[in-house]
């Protein structure tokens, strides 16, 4: 049995220990998902890889049940995380940026309206990524574990029990329901 297999065991029984240990023996495969991440169009989060991954790690801290048996569906919950993480960061931002507890001011020309920022199409790709879901959850999820987890075709291939022509064939797909979606 694998060593993260065994400590994923561990902490659904309720091992405080073994999920410090679970993240710390993790924890070089996490930042490179964060950093894959951040690099693939995350980085106008204003979030760096070693805050994604520790954000990341409170949530999964905070919410008590780790839905994970063994080390593929660990990482993959872990994409999903990231992505949670991604995404309120980038509400908080544009919260922030339309109001906040800034005094408002009319500004005297429409040019930036028009021009979408980084925040929007993130929120925009979310958006998407839920209509892909009720289209077929596993393009949504080598979609979700392309972009948001930074795997690639053989990483999702081995998670998903897939051939990697399928993830190939299924990331096809994937991209042209997204295109559809976000236009």
């Amino acid at each position: 049995m694998n060593q993260l297999t065994e400590l994923l065991r561990r902490t659904k029984a309720g091992d405080a220990e073994a999920r410090n240990t679970l993240f710390s023996s993790a924890y070089a495969d996490l930042h490179r998902m964060a950093r894959a991440r951040l690099r693939d169009g995350g980085r106008s989060t204003m979030m760096d890889t070693t805050s994604l991954v520790h954000e990341s790690y409170l949530r999964f801290v905070s919410a008590g049940e780790l839905r994970a048996e063994d080390r593929r569906e660990f990482f993959a919950f872990a994409a999903q995380v990231m992505r949670s993480v991604i995404l309120n960061s980038v509400r908080d931002r544009i919260a922030q940026k339309r109001g906040g507890e800034s005094m408002a001011i009319t500004l005297p020309t429409q040019i930036a309206a028009d021009i979408p920022d980084a925040e929007d199409t993130i929120l925009r790709i979310h958006d998407a990524l839920g209509v892909l879901e009720d289209a077929d959850p596993r393009l949504a999820q080598v979609a979700e574990m392309r972009y948001f987890g930074g795997y690639s075709e053989k990483e999702i291939a081995e998670t998903l029990e897939v051939t990697e022509r399928t993830v190939r064939r299924d990331w096809e797909k994937a991209r042209l329901i997204l295109g559809e979606a976000l236009r």
